[in-house]
């Protein structure tokens, strides 16, 4: 099946800027973060046309060096008030005859899945990408989010106390612990909910305990959400900050306690949707840039852990097929 992406590059409501700038724009090895989104979905085999939604105005300046290497249509989309209406406008927009203005979705949509991504990925490739659609068409579900393992992740450590690096937060479930990615693979005409994603989206930040009592209570009031989600949310907090400080083996007791089955059961309930996870093996895709540290070890360190995440996913899932475009411009044609 054929997927469209939207790729997310707003700079409103819950955006955050990194150096003074949106994230977006952010240039790592002489190229923007969004025009890297943009570039590496070319190589995507599933993946047959691309959206961006954001500032109009400058994604387009920062996208037209891109115009003479697209193998596939894109559009851009002027920003809404935040995520949500951002995420829901454009895909009101890529249906078929939607025209300028969109239009809502009606039966012969409901099972039309969309990829959603965050335009501040650097270390994306099209590898883990096709990987995670492919994983989430097969899923039976109408949502499923990427999770990365840990072992994934190491590359990107700190490869000592003082080295530049990046250090991850990660889920902690009694399958493994686990770093969400930044993919969403969903059929938007199937979520009941879809007003809480922006609310998660919102205080995804969990280490401050006002947050936390925030999106938890959020969590109790909801339809279908109840004492059952509250309780596992909990778990999965007290889990995580034992990781963080080192307390592995209360970290290993709670997470032992949290399946992940009960915790896609509570967001399925939540959202009122059939809500899976995916996990993928390659990584790249779990690095978003949230902060000035991050991004200047990205900087720092970019070249090698572009090489070491390409060739991670290489061994892992093999060549893609390419399109002959792509092909031509990689070999200098």
């Amino acid at each position: 099946m054929d997927v469209p992406a939207i790729v997310a590059a707003g700079d409103r409501s819950a955006a955050k800027a990194v150096h003074g700038e949106s994230k977006p724009y952010l240039v790592l090895a002489g190229r923007s973060l969004v025009a890297r989104v943009v570039a590496m979905l070319q190589s995507v085999p599933e993946v047959s046309e691309v959206w961006v939604v954001g500032n109009a105005e400058r994604l387009e300046a920062v996208l037209a060096p891109l115009r003479d290497e697209l193998v596939k249509p894109l559009h851009v989309v002027p920003q809404f008030r935040n995520l949500y209406e951002n995420a829901w406008e454009t895909y009101r927009r890529l249906l078929p005859g939607a025209g300028v203005d969109g239009r809502d979705p009606g039966p012969e949509d409901t099972d039309r899945p969309v990829l959603f991504l965050s335009a501040d990925l650097p270390f994306a490739t099209p590898h883990e990408v096709s990987a995670f659609v492919r994983q989430g068409l097969a899923a039976d579900c109408d949502y499923a989010l990427g999770l990365s393992t840990e072992e994934a992740m190491r590359d990107f450590h700190p490869e000592s106390p003082d080295a530049p690096g990046i250090r991850m937060a990660y889920f902690n479930l009694r399958e493994g612990r686990f770093r969400q990615t930044n993919l969403h693979l969903v059929k938007p005409a199937l979520l009941g909910n879809r007003h809480y994603i922006e609310d998660m989206y919102e205080h995804r930040y969990q280490k401050q305990i006002g947050e936390m009592v925030k999106l938890g209570w959020t969590l109790l009031r909801a339809e279908g959400g109840g004492l059952a989600v509250l309780y596992y949310y909990g778990l999965m907090h007290l889990a995580g900050v034992a990781d963080r400080r080192g307390w592995r083996r209360v970290a290993d007791w709670l997470r032992d306690r949290i399946p992940m089955p009960r915790i896609e059961e509570g967001c399925s309930k939540l959202l009122r949707t059939r809500f899976r996870f995916v996990v993928t093996e390659g990584g790249g895709c779990a690095v978003d840039i949230d902060n000035e540290p991050d991004f200047d070890a990205a900087a720092a360190l970019f070249e090698r852990w572009q090489s070491r995440q390409l060739a991670r996913v290489e061994a892992i899932y093999g060549p893609l097929p390419l399109p002959d475009r792509v092909r031509s411009l990689g070999d200098g044609g």
